[in-house]
């Protein structure tokens, strides 16, 4: 009766959501202590509730439970144990239910971390992630029920999806999904500002750090999930522009304004409206995220789901939400104002906005390549295909005057602003990039294009602009004796900015060069050929079968020369015996410098002694890894900082002497 444990702990969910939607908000309105108080609690057994399921589908995949039909079609009996319990989130309901079980975790965090709020406001947060918690609840159970039974049970199940199979996707899913469901607490906070007619800058005080863990957990789930493309998919790259891809990019770039546009009305009270907006922006591309994932609408590795159904209510939901939300941003728009009082052309706030319109611009272009050919196909009935071309030629144009004004924007005071001043803080930043580029440039002279100059400079340009920031910070104390101290002193938001700024430099370098200096080369080859790509010698010394848990692989031995230093690599290809799958599991050796990659195509005759073979060497790759977890690293400093502690951050002068206003 396990199964049916799990639904009954989803019905009760349910049940708790709703109360939780209800009569803590109208306890708000119509001042009812006893109502207003059960928010927390509900949150609480809401989420004790979603885990009791959860734990009842882990159990069900770990006793190898055939009679539920998402475990049978998602698992077998020679599956490694961890992928039997990861499959989880294998498939559509199980994902499904991991996205209400972290929403409810997040409902619970906010219960527990928002206990200096005032109650009122609290309750109408906790009553818009109820409201959420209704929709997915109601999804989960009626259209994406993970304990449907199989009757007859079956004898065996279908195996997991092989691609699936890969310890990248054991942690990929739920650092996503956390990010994902992350912005539905700023969310809340928006709408409850919204509701309650609170729209000073104390909500956006509030929900940065909220904000922050999320923009964090998303930037985690985007790197493994690169990572995993690069690692398993065989290609050699680590970004596509997938409309899947995409779905989780988007609201990381309005998640990116969000954090930015935040600081500034927590700091000076500006850009309320601003920031109100992109909350709800970020999270509604949340929700076409899953829609676009969930609906069956794309023909990607990722999409699991196949049921229109499915795709309707996700889109009716979002219809339902966005809807919502905009009508009370509507309502509310004219008490919202914009606050903040004037500011220079210079300035911190000036070049913040001009940056986050920058990625909100960007944000669109992206949203536009995903949906424009789904709605063509819906429309017209034709089918084609936006790919890199598109995104390379939209995207970048904005993408790199941001990176460009980021470097300014570190420096810039706040309202004030002077060009020399700029100049005086930055010179040295700015020779010190024109003199690193020169030097590539000639060094690589006829091997690196004009575009990968322009990525290195941009990308150099924001790693030693935060370096500058770091040491007019930290110098004169250093001068004068004091400078551990000094050091010791700094909040640990300014070093979370620091890491994160640096990272992104680092980042758009390591993806400069990759790009544009890598070789790769694609041909045959035949037991003890050697065939070269780069400086690289690949000498295929021999081939042997290999018998896994639940596949067969060939595994090809290939010897790597570079001058005098060899070593080996073995690629494989695994055909997976449930699934009759060919999975190419690729070979790399990796170092601080560069990548060598080898993946075996297909076998160019029936004895397999000859095989198609894909050759790369990526420079610089495991800088573009360390790039984004530095940026990742830098929300997590931040997250210690005291004054991001919700309810107990210090009110800077600005955020006092600008106008609380209340509607009644």
């Amino acid at each position: 009766m396990m199964a049916e444990l799990g639904v009954f702990a989803l019905v009760l969910a349910l049940i708790v959501a709703l109360v939780q939607a209800t009569l803590p908000l109208l306890g708000a309105q119509w001042g009812i202590a006893a109502w207003v108080r059960l928010a927390r609690p509900a949150a609480a057994l809401q989420c004790l509730l979603s885990l009791l399921a959860a734990g009842v589908l882990f159990w069900c995949f770990g006793t190898q439970d055939y009679s539920v039909l998402y475990v049978a079609a998602n698992s077998h009996s020679d599956l490694p144990m961890i992928y039997k319990l990861t499959a989880f989130w294998g498939g559509h309901e199980g994902s499904m239910l991991l996205w209400q079980v972290l929403l409810a975790c997040w409902s619970v965090a906010v219960a527990w971390r928002s206990r200096a709020l005032p109650v009122d406001f609290v309750a109408r947060v906790l009553a818009v992630l109820g409201w959420v918690s209704v929709g997915f609840l109601l999804f989960v159970l009626f259209l994406s029920n993970p304990f449907l039974r199989l009757v007859p049970a079956a004898l065996e199940g279908k195996d997991l999806n092989p691609l699936l199979q890969d310890p990248g996707m054991v942690f990929h899913p739920p650092l996503l999904y956390m990010g994902y469901v992350g912005f539905v607490v700023p969310f809340a906070f928006a709408l409850a500002a919204l509701i309650s007619g609170e729209l000073g800058a104390a909500w956006a005080r509030w929900s940065r750090s909220w904000t922050l863990a999320a923009w964090g957990f998303l930037t985690l789930g985007i790197l493994l999930g690169s990572a995993w493309a690069y690692y398993v998919l065989g290609w050699g790259g680590w970004w596509f522009w997938d409309p899947v891809e995409n779905a989780s990019f988007m609201p990381w770039l309005v998640g990116t304004a969000l954090l930015h546009s935040l600081i500034v009305t927590d700091q000076r009270g500006a850009f309320r409206s601003w920031s109100a907006l992109l909350a709800i922006c970020a999270f509604s591309l949340c929700l076409l995220g899953t829609f676009l994932v969930r609906s069956g609408v794309l023909t990607s590795v990722h999409a699991f789901a196949v049921d229109p159904g499915r795709g309707l209510f996700i889109l009716c939901f979002i219809v339902a939400v966005v809807g919502v939300s905009l009508w009370l941003y509507a309502w509310r728009a004219p008490e919202l104002g914009t606050g903040g009082g004037q500011f220079a052309l210079l300035s911190r706030e000036t070049l913040l906005l001009v940056n986050n319109v920058l990625f909100c611009a960007a944000a669109l272009a992206v949203l536009i390549g995903t949906l424009y050919p789904l709605a063509l196909d819906v429309l017209r009935n034709e089918k084609i295909s936006v790919g890199p071309p598109y995104f390379e030629a939209v995207f970048l144009p904005l993408v790199l005057p941001a990176l460009a004004l980021m470097g300014c924007g570190t420096v810039a005071r706040w309202k004030q602003g002077a060009g020399r001043e700029l100049w005086q803080r930055l010179r040295v930043a700015l020779v010190l990039t024109v003199v690193g580029v020169a030097v590539l440039g000639l060094t690589q002279a006829g091997s690196i294009t004009p575009v990968t100059l322009l990525g290195v400079a941009l990308g150099l340009w924001c790693l030693l602009s935060t370096l500058a920031h770091a040491v007019q910070r930290l110098l004169p104390a250093v001068r004068q004796g004091a400078g551990w101290q000094r050091v010791a002193r700094q909040p640990w938001g300014w070093w979370g900015t620091v890491m994160a700024h640096a990272g992104v430099g680092v980042f758009v370098m390591a993806v400069s060069l990759a790009n544009g200096l890598e070789t790769k080369r694609e041909t045959h080859v035949a037991q003890g050929q050697s065939v070269e790509a780069g400086h690289y010698r690949f000498t295929l010394v021999g081939l042997s079968s290999v018998e896994g848990p639940n596949y067969d692989a060939q595994r090809a031995h290939f010897r790597v020369s570079d001058g005098d230093q060899s070593w080996d690599m073995y690629p494989e290809k695994r055909a997976y015996r449930v699934q009759t799958m060919g999975l190419s599991q690729a070979a790399i050796d990796s170092r601080w410098t560069r990548d060598v990659f080898i993946a075996l195509g297909e076998p160019l005759d029936e004895t397999g002694q000859a095989w198609t073979v894909r050759l790369q060497v990526k420079p610089w790759m495991e800088w573009i890894w360390m790039g984004t977890f530095m940026m990742a690293l830098g929300a997590g400093l931040s997250l210690l900082d005291k004054r991001f502690r919700t309810g107990r951050q210090r009110v800077p002068r600005a955020a006092r002497s600008a106008v609380a206003h209340k509607v009644a």
